[in-house]
């Protein structure tokens, strides 16, 4: 059997391997802060069978019972959405012909909030729901997707994401379930920022 700390440090190297986890630029976060790294979801949602495998890696370090009892799998666009959709078809290969289907419920966003259509809503209601997305930064995002969950008379089993950035400042109310964590680095005031001074070039890509 495989330890769980053995997948993690797989899909460590993997999301490095394929440049998802930027560790060592100069990048520039459109909101007046620098850095020397960058989680680049585009890279992780490029090639299918990439979020393909470290999806099968995330359900090997979720709990059992949480897996076998999600009726549904949600997440907010762009990357939550396909995580979870790809999460929900391998819950169903693992499971037996005659459990009942997982489904999939992805939210969308108006401005800066995810909202869920009513036909999801109706989805929802009375369901055991897993929320799901790529990369966990300030966690508002999926604590207001739990909001939206329960008000819908769902149930929120946990949250589970591929990277957890440990700078969260919202709590879902449920266990956050990671396949990596990765602290973030410090970063720097655009106007006071060192790799700026040390002639370092924003790393475009």
């Amino acid at each position: 059997m495989i330890r769980a700390e053995d997948v993690r440090e797989r899909a460590l190297d993997e999301l490095r391997r394929f440049e998802v986890m930027m560790l060592d630029g100069h990048f520039d976060y459109g909101n007046g802060y620098h850095g020397p790294a960058y989680l680049n979801p585009h890279q992780l949602l490029r090639y299918p069978s990439t979020i393909w495998r470290l999806a099968q890696d995330l359900l090997d370090v979720v709990p059992d019972q949480i897996a076998s009892a999600t009726d549904v799998v949600a997440g907010p666009p762009t990357g939550g959405a396909l995580l979870a959709h790809t999460l929900a078809g391998l819950l169903d290969s693992r499971r037996s012909l005659t459990h009942a289907p997982c489904s999939f419920a992805p939210f969308e966003r108006k401005g800066k909030t995810p909202t869920l259509r009513p036909f999801y809503q109706h989805l929802v209601k009375g369901r055991r729901v897993l929320l799901a997305d790529d990369v966990r930064n300030t966690g508002q995002t999926v604590a207001a997707c739990a909001d939206l969950i329960r008000e819908a008379g769902g149930t929120v089993l946990a949250v589970v994401c591929i990277c957890d950035r440990l700078e969260a400042i919202a709590d879902p109310g449920v266990p956050v379930i990671a396949l990596v964590e990765y602290p973030a680095p410090p970063n720097f005031a655009a106007a006071d920022c060192p790799l700026c001074k040390a002639g370092k070039p924003i790393t475009k890509f």
